[in-house]
Parts: structure tokens; C-alpha cells; sequence
């Protein structure tokens, strides 16, 4: 079997139509202005996470931002910036993109990920 389109492709598509923000910027960032979002897998977030970020498996992403979704978290139709973020940026380039295709506004890719917080000196929730 052939892939006509493989996940280099959906990358270069998603970063096509996406916004991003600098760990840096997203460190200044306030919870007034914006709500961070996890889509990473339940046991990476336990290892840590950005403190006060909500959680959305990217498996489960279009069922708990969804207003009508069954799993629905009202921080998505908050009026808040959105800010997504993975481990190093991939799966979040990718829920970005779809979360834009939802429909949403404002919606941003944290650059590097949870890494790259990390990296910038973001503080970090230990899991517990």
C-alpha cells in the first residue's frame, strides 16, 4: 500500500495556515489572555505539564473542544487565545490545524513544545 499523503505533508500543510508562539512569548503569556492546552498522551503529562493547562489527548481533541461533543471543556469557548502544545510540536502542529479547521480563532502552536518551554525556563507542574 501506498500513502498519497504522509504525515510530512499534513506538517507542511497545517504550518502553512497556522500561527505560532515563541516559548518565550507564550511564557509572558497570562491565563486571562490565554488557556494552554495538553494534547499530549495521559502518561506525559503525569512527567509534568504547563501549570493550569487543560488537557485534550490529540485522539480526543474534537470531542472535548466541540461545544456539542460529549467531552466538552468550556475553556475552548472561553474567548481565550489557544495555545496547543505536544512534546516537541508535531501532534500539536497537527491539533492546531485541526482546531482552526474546527472553526476556532486565535489558536496557536507552541514552538518546540513542552521542550521547548522547558528549554525557555517555563515553570512546570509536576504531575501530581
Amino acid at each position: 500500500m501506498t500513502v498519497d499523503k504522509g504525515f510530512q505533508e499534513m506538517l507542511a500543510e497545517a504550518n502553512a495556515v497556522i500561527k505560532v508562539v515563541s516559548p518565550t512569548d507564550a511564557i509572558a503569556l497570562t491565563s486571562d489572555s490565554a488557556v494552554f492546552i495538553d494534547v499530549r498522551e495521559t502518561d506525559e503529562r503525569r512527567r509534568g505539564h504547563i501549570p493550569g493547562s487543560a488537557h485534550a489527548p490529540r485522539g480526543f481533541l474534537e470531542f472535548i473542544a466541540d461545544p456539542r461533543g460529549p467531552m466538552h471543556n468550556p475553556v475552548f469557548t472561553s474567548g481565550r487565545h489557544i495555545v496547543v502544545y505536544c512534546a516537541s510540536g508535531g501532534r500539536s502542529t497537527l491539533a492546531a490545524k485541526t482546531l482552526v479547521d474546527m472553526g476556532f480563532k486565535n489558536v496557536f502552536n507552541l514552538v518546540g513544545g513542552f521542550q521547548g518551554w522547558l528549554q525557555a525556563g517555563g515553570s512546570v507542574d509536576d504531575g501530581s
